[in-house]
């Protein structure tokens, strides 16, 4: 049976489309589209005052599988992207066992297609077992279909092992996405170095163990002329590395979470463990700088960091909370209420940073609407406003600082593969 998508607004920014069509699917694939398309034979989805757009990507999620499923599995937290728009996430290997060899990469690809409810993706780790000292098997990794590398949640800080994960990425055309973290700096941290840790007594993380490594970074970027993903920007002076990079023609793009365009250290709180990720929330002049560099292409993409945890693993003192923030179910409301709706981004740029721009950073044929392309799509009520409540996640991680928040933009279909996964709040069966 044929879909037929009827009067919804289409945003496909690649096609530079933003119009009220109709979207014929059939077999899983984009068939037809245009006005006014018959109805006759088709089950119809009336997008009327909706908008209808490439499903949403994010390339930083943790999935958690194998090895910590009391926290999130490949099924709950593809729930959890269908619920939030998105139609195909990047998983990240800090897992256990790391995912640094072609056994793991081939189990979560299997686990996936068995119990996933969108496409999911594969990043290998830069290095063997996260610990910095000898490179993956990146090559064997690659041929079982990674699409990046990164070592996220620790950096590696021996410069020879970089520069040889590098020219790695550069040979296999994938790039390296970084977390850029001074151990050296941040070691025994939990929020940002400053006023907050000033007022709480809790030790800060300084600006410096991030952009010092961004800095780094590039630098070797430049020398391997390979391609650099700068994960989770949160400081002033990382956007300022990042836009001089870009202005000298390097190979590099870079990734913000919502929670560092739209909190700061301000509320943290030592009761609120849920405030507490990695890297820390920072001061407004930072969000400020990143909402700039958001606005004039510095900032590529918005990326969730989804980072799902237990109860048990933030119900504890700050000092001890694990860091990380349940995100692939609020990203998109988040985003367009305070950047489209609070600070004017047109709504077209918006979605342009949750699928074409995603897309090309890892190199899939995804993040638009055209005849011939499987058919991921989303369908999002702009003018529906809700207060997130995160007891009704989809994820086993209800750890998010914006429980209780109104916001506008409410996803109501998620389609994978012409198939509708997710429907009114509902997720279907496979």
């Amino acid at each position: 049976m044929e879909i037929l998508i009827k009067n919804g607004r289409v945003i496909d920014p690649k096609n530079n489309i933003n119009e009220k069509l109709d979207i014929v699917i059939k077999d899983g694939i984009i068939s037809r589209i245009g006005k006014n398309l018959k109805e006759e034979g088709r089950n119809i989805i009336n997008a009327d005052k909706m908008i209808a757009t490439p499903g949403f990507i994010d390339i930083h999620v943790h999935l958690r599988e194998p090895g910590f499923e009391y926290k999130e599995t490949i099924e709950t937290g593809t729930m959890a992207a269908a619920a939030g728009g998105f139609t195909t996430v990047a998983c990240m290997p800090n897992t256990k066992p790391v995912v640094h060899s072609k056994e793991i990469v081939k189990y979560i690809k299997e686990k996936s297609k068995r119990t996933g409810y969108v496409n999911v993706l594969i990043i290998g780790s830069i290095t063997k077992g996260l610990e910095g000292k000898s490179i993956s098997d990146i090559n064997e990794m690659v041929e079982e279909g990674i699409v990046a590398i990164s070592d996220d949640g620790k950096t590696p800080m021996d410069n020879e092992i970089m520069i040889k994960a590098f020219k790695e990425a550069k040979k296999y055309n994938i790039p390296l996405i970084s977390h850029c973290e001074e151990h050296n700096l941040s070691n025994g941290g939990s929020i940002n170095l400053g006023r907050a840790s000033e007022r709480t007594g809790i030790k800060g993380i300084p600006s410096a163990a991030e952009y010092l490594i961004v800095k780094r970074d590039i630098e070797l970027c430049e020398a391997t002329l390979s391609k650099l993903h700068v994960a989770h920007v949160s400081t002033k002076e990382s956007v300022e590395l990042i836009r001089r990079g870009k202005l000298k023609g390097l190979n590099l793009t870079c990734e913000v979470a919502p929670h560092h365009f739209i909190l700061t250290d301000d509320i943290i709180s030592l009761k609120d463990t849920y405030t507490k990720v990695n890297p820390p929330l920072r001061t407004s002049k930072d969000v400020e700088a990143i909402i700039e560099g958001i606005f004039d292409g510095t900032i590529d993409i918005i990326a969730t960091d989804h980072a799902p945890h237990d109860e048990d693993s933030k119900k504890v003192e700050y000092s001890r909370a694990a860091f990380g923030i349940s995100g692939l179910e609020t990203a998109f409301s988040l985003s367009y209420t305070e950047l489209v709706l609070n600070r004017n981004l047109p709504i077209d740029r918006l979605v342009e940073m949750l699928t074409v721009k995603p897309a090309e950073i890892i190199g899939i044929d995804k993040g638009s609407i055209e005849i011939g392309e499987s058919a991921d799509i989303t369908i999002v009520d702009l003018n529906r406003e809700y207060t997130i409540d995160s007891r009704q996640f989809y994820s086993k991680g209800k750890n998010t600082p914006f429980n209780g928040r109104k916001v506008k933009g409410k996803v109501i279909y998620t389609i994978v593969g012409g198939k509708v996964i997710y429907e009114k709040g509902e997720i279907r069966c496979l």
